[in-house]
């Protein structure tokens, strides 16, 4: 990535630095690696469960008859070498079914596809010599059993009316609705502002490329607050899979919040990475999500996953942009003619003073196309220089 030269026409309007921000309420319940909601595979078995679902409601009958159960949901063939007595069934699922088996003692066990109630009133006899760290019997057979099969085990409590979900060597206790949609209403308003905050700081960023004035320092910020906003995202994403039906406003709106931050987080990357190359971009990618929160507060950080030396003083280090996030901005230009476009003529300043026959020049470009592309510009500063001093 070439240093531009120093222009500093838009920093001298007297801005501040903003403060590098602060985890929001939530961010953090427990660290990356102690969350179990991480595993796909667990977050589909939550799924499963979910309001909405004929299994879940099935459950809700169990609990609301103050009942317990211990049900196994895998291939039968592959279980029955751990059980015994019991009665086979072979029968269609239906909520109600389960909620009447639930009321003899022993586990029920269904196939993997929920289709099949298989079998009913089992005794399961896992390896006893696998640890377990579970005080009630019924939990302890269903750690077991699920660290031993590997198959998705539910255990229905039936004096603290809880439903505790086992795979593997993973463990979820399923919040009550009212709870998680209370936590996830929470994180929802975090990612509203954090949102905005983003769409602040991008303006700014826009403001600062028509003026030639960017810095490592604008570039480091902007990317900072796109992950804190996905991550907070992401948080959402796993508490509207465990709410189910009743988290479908959520994930609509959440879907409205996040829909071009991908976008955008890709084109900054692009924009801004010191080698040019889709590798680069993957790889900072991948870097950037591998980043603990207390590093993405860190300008050294973050420089080096753009491909800078952490020697850089990212205030005093002017950069400039390749220009596609810009030309992304402009609509019904096909991404594939803005890249050409961005090769070409290399760098934002030099597609800015571009004339009608230079862009003409680009493959995929033609006189209406060359056109657009300058009108859509002269607009996207206009309209950025007003939402920069309204901010203000």
């Amino acid at each position: 990535m070439k240093q531009s030269g120093t222009g500093l026409s838009l920093k001298t309007e007297g801005r501040h630095r903003e403060e590098r921000t602060r985890a929001p309420s939530g961010m953090h319940r427990r660290p990356l690696d102690q969350e179990p909601r991480r595993d796909p595979k667990l977050l589909a078995a939550i799924g499963r469960v979910a309001p909405g679902t004929e299994l879940r409601q099935g459950i809700d009958d169990i609990i609301r008859a103050r009942s317990g159960a211990l049900i196994v949901i895998g291939e039968p063939a592959e279980l029955e070498f751990m059980f015994s007595g019991g009665m086979r069934l072979d029968l269609a699922f239906s909520p109600q079914l389960l909620y009447e088996l639930a009321k003899m003692d022993g586990a029920i066990i269904l196939d993997s596809d929920l289709k099949r109630l298989a079998h009913a009133n089992v005794q399961l006899m896992p390896d006893s010599a696998i640890p377990s760290a579970e005080t009630g019997t019924r939990h302890r057979t269903a750690e077991r059993v699920a660290k031993q099969t590997g198959a998705l085990v539910i255990s229905i409590s039936q004096q603290r009316e809880t439903v505790t979900l086992f795979m593997g060597e993973r463990r979820y206790q399923l919040d009550a609705i009212a709870d998680v949609l209370a936590k996830t209403n929470q994180a929802v308003a975090t990612v509203e502002t954090y949102r905005q905050r983003l769409d602040q700081v991008l303006t700014r960023l826009t403001a600062l490329e028509f003026q030639n004035a960017v810095v490592l320092d604008d570039v480091l910020v902007v990317l900072q607050r796109m992950e804190l906003t996905t991550r907070m995202a992401s948080e959402v994403e796993h508490d509207y899979v465990e709410l189910g039906s009743e988290g479908r406003l959520i994930r609509i709106r959440l879907e409205e919040l996040m829909g071009d931050v991908p976008r955008e987080k890709n084109s900054v990357i692009f924009d801004y990475h010191a080698e040019d190359g889709e590798a680069s971009i993957e790889g900072a990618l991948e870097g950037l999500g591998a980043l603990s929160y207390q590093q993405l507060l860190e300008s050294e950080e973050l420089a080096e996953g753009l491909g800078y030396p952490r020697s850089v003083n990212p205030l005093d280090y002017a950069v400039t942009p390749r220009g596609l996030r810009v030309l992304q901005q402009i609509p019904r230009l096909p991404e594939g003619v803005a890249r050409r476009v961005v090769k070409k003529l290399e760098g934002l300043d030099a597609i800015l003073r571009a004339s009608s026959r230079e862009l003409e020049a680009v493959e995929g470009v033609g006189q209406a196309r060359a056109r657009e592309i300058r009108e859509g510009l002269r607009r996207l500063q206009e309209h950025n220089l007003v939402d920069r001093y309204l901010q203000l």
